[in-house]
């Protein structure tokens, strides 16, 4: 016959589970977004230049967080990861995906993201939206970007799959639903470049 464990076993029982599964995510995060294969090319925009796409991003970083009112939290959360685009006219397939979030429980969240490809141009965004917990609604305004994503204009949105934060602030996320477009401005050849007709 077992016996029942102690309050303060069953507290570190479930604190080291907790730490396994952060560990564990944080692990498949790691090598989903190493290991690196052939990128499929971009798809193509419709007639008026939107790029769609769905896709799934995944994160992990750290969380810190003070008490801000008696029911009340604020926090800062560093995310890294990696974002895979999907879908016949996505601009591109795989990013490494890196966002700076300030989270208020009573508010809701705001942030800034940067998307980079493997060829090192990025696509910046603004993010705001209900919070981190699973089910929270985020909304993404892309508001720029470097290279081929000069002056990308466009939006996107997903929601929280699973957030697991262990006790020393390590967290780790995925989303789900992520879906979106983007706009690409081609600049024009400048008077005389090559190819330029007069």
């Amino acid at each position: 016959m077992s016996l029942p464990l102690p309050a303060e076993s069953r507290r570190h029982t479930a604190s080291r589970c907790r730490r396994l599964r952060v560990a564990a995510a944080t692990a498949i995060f790691a090598l989903a977004a190493c290991g690196p294969a052939p990128e499929p090319p971009a798809g193509k925009a419709d007639a008026g230049g939107w790029y769609e796409f769905g896709g799934s991003w995944s994160s992990t970083g750290k969380r810190h967080r003070i008490p801000f009112g008696p029911d009340r939290y604020a926090a800062l959360l560093d995310l890294s990861g990696s974002l895979l685009l999907a879908g016949p006219a996505r601009p591109g397939v795989g990013f490494g995906a890196e966002a700076i979030v300030l989270a208020d429980s009573a508010t809701g969240v705001v942030g800034r993201s940067v998307w980079t490809d493997q060829n090192g141009d990025r696509v910046y965004s603004e993010i705001r939206g209900d919070g981190t917990r699973p089910g929270d609604r985020i909304t993404g305004t892309i508001v720029g970007g470097t290279g081929r994503y000069a002056g990308a204009t466009g939006a996107y949105e997903f929601t929280w799959q699973f957030v697991l934060e262990a006790e020393d602030g390590t967290v780790a996320g995925r989303t789900q639903g992520l879906a979106g477009r983007v706009r690409i401005e081609r600049p024009e050849p400048a008077p005389g470049a090559r190819g330029a007709k007069p």
